[in-house]
């Protein structure tokens, strides 16, 4: 059905994709709960484009009954499900704004970010029950209410699909969004108080989908085995709007990804780095068919230059680097032929500005350096966020008068603009004698041989100096001498940058989208 706005949102695309061949596949999986993840056992349960396209409409009927729609917030809790997708389509085509929560956050934060982005409506997988109670418990003010995707376990609320079930015919919702409305919050930080909620409008998101969409080969087949509500979701939008197919993994797992890869034919993968360097020592590796891989996406946090040095070698020529911004979506690409160390020591190339975006290298006082000069990175585009949510003070001190973000990022530009990542600004670890940048430390450590992975970060003393502390995951068959890597980082980069304490840990703790979590390894210092 035409957009009844005249604007053709991001939804619109991919349900004329599906409206195309309604018989084909479009959703595999996930496995059923208890299941071990490996394809070829018991049947996964499929989705075709004919039935996902009826889906969307019949819950977009179902929500707007229920008063959902522009300037509403429905927030999701939800592991990768056919259904979370489907209500997400059917949020925005309705014109509400969506909250895509992170199983895995604790639920007094959960609460604090329902509760600021006013949301009218909570959906909750019927696995997420147990959270989705202790999130409501935490909740200050008007409870949200709530509905689940199928029988729930307890009285949490009516079922969505079951609501949709009956419905005696599937109608057809015209698309409600337009232009300048928020499709989502997405939250970012915020390890206290209320993470910052990142608006992000309609058109942009519209566009970066339809120009990532014709740019990703015949039918592609994503294998989406991280977060939903995170960038396998973006990355999905994509694939269906291509006229694609997504196969879900409730989590990561690498011997089932690259079961996967072999037995579903993935074409796709988007991973953070400290997964891709998982699937990297995996054993199974070596003998796994990989022919059908024709892109492996990473992107998210810093990336080893030696680690992707090994998965170049590993992987052939599919490696795409990512680097983008829940402020500003995606920024550069880097290509395969971009995987050689070439920058300031030794490290591989973010990519190029994609069309549309402008960089800019800048120091403390917002002047333009030049090329090969390390300050903060800036970027205009129209991916850049409206704003943060409700939050004036944090949105003037990121965005400048002339539609530049300022990312937080430390880089620089060579002169033909490719870009460089350094650090995060914040993560720069003030030591007496001067400072240390974690992914420095990181990228020094993996190319030691004892070392799998590691993560570098700053701890405070009681009289607030900062120390350079280091978690490190043995290499298999490996053992760790503390000291021999403390003597190994000294002579390589100084005794500026050696690790005050290296703990050996049996793997470096995550967040809920996949990055190094430093705030978990710094809490165990201090309760050390």
């Amino acid at each position: 059905m035409p957009p009844a706005t005249g604007f053709t949102s991001y939804v619109d695309t991919i349900l004329a994709a599906l409206a195309q061949d309604p018989s084909r596949t479009v959703l595999t999986g996930p496995e059923r709960e208890g299941a071990t993840g490996r394809p070829g056992g018991e049947a996964r349960p499929e989705v075709t484009a004919g039935a996902l396209h009826a889906t969307v409409h019949r819950m977009a009927a179902v929500l707007a009954d229920r008063g959902i729609g522009r300037g509403r917030t429905v927030s999701v809790l939800s592991g990768n499900r056919a259904e979370a997708l489907a209500a997400r389509y059917a949020v925005n085509l309705l014109g509400a704004r969506v909250v895509l929560l992170y199983d895995g956050m604790a639920a007094e934060t959960l609460a604090r970010v329902v509760a600021s982005a006013e949301t009218a409506l909570l959906l909750v997988d019927p696995a997420l029950h147990d959270t989705a109670r202790d999130l409501l418990a935490h909740t200050e003010g008007p409870l949200p209410e709530v509905m689940t995707f199928g029988p729930a376990s307890s009285d949490l609320g009516p079922d969505l699909t079951a609501a949709c079930a009956a419905l005696p015919a599937t109608p057809a919702v015209p698309s409600a969004a337009r232009p300048e409305d928020d499709w989502c919050i997405r939250h970012t930080g915020g390890t206290t108080g209320i993470p910052k909620g990142v608006r992000m409008a309609h058109a942009p998101y519209a566009g970066m989908i339809a120009q990532q969409s014709a740019g990703t080969g015949e039918r592609p087949r994503f294998l989406a085995c991280t977060s939903l509500s995170h960038l396998a979701g973006v990355l999905s939008d994509v694939t269906l709007a291509a006229g694609g197919s997504v196969v879900l993994h409730r989590a990561f797992d690498p011997a089932a990804v690259l079961a996967a890869v072999a037995h579903d034919r993935i074409s796709h993968l988007w991973l953070l780095p400290p997964l891709l360097y998982r699937l990297l020592d995996d054993p199974a590796l070596p003998t796994t068919d990989l022919a059908s891989l024709t892109s492996i996406v990473y992107g998210g946090c810093m990336a080893s230059p030696s680690r992707l040095m090994e998965a170049a070698k590993a992987f052939g020529p599919v490696l795409y680097g990512m680097y983008g911004m829940s402020e500003a979506m995606s920024i550069t690409t880097a290509l395969p032929a971009d995987h050689t160390p070439t920058g300031p020591d030794g490290r591989i190339t973010v990519g190029r500005a994609l069309p549309g975006v402008e960089l800019a290298i800048r120091d403390a006082d917002g002047r333009d350096l030049p090329a090969g000069a390390q300050g903060e990175v800036h970027v205009r585009s129209a991916g850049v966020m409206t704003g943060y949510w409700k939050q004036p003070e944090l949105t003037a001190r990121a965005l400048t008068g002339d539609g530049w973000l300022r990312t937080g990022d430390v880089g620089c530009l060579d002169d033909d603009g490719r870009l460089y990542l350094v650090d995060r600004v914040k993560d720069v670890i003030i030591v007496v004698g001067g400072h240390v940048h974690p992914a420095e430390v990181e990228d020094l450590l993996h190319t030691h041989p004892a070392v799998a992975h590691c993560a570098v970060y700053g701890v405070r003393t009681a009289d607030e100096a900062e120390q350079v502390h280091a978690a490190v995951v043995p290499a298999p068959a490996r053992r760790v001498d503390t000291a021999a890597l403390r003597a190994f980082v000294t002579e390589h980069k100084g005794a500026l940058y050696a690790p005050v304490a290296i703990r050996v840990v049996d793997e470096i703790p995550l967040t809920p989208v996949g990055k190094p979590d430093k705030a978990q390894l710094r809490a165990a210092v201090a309760t050390s």
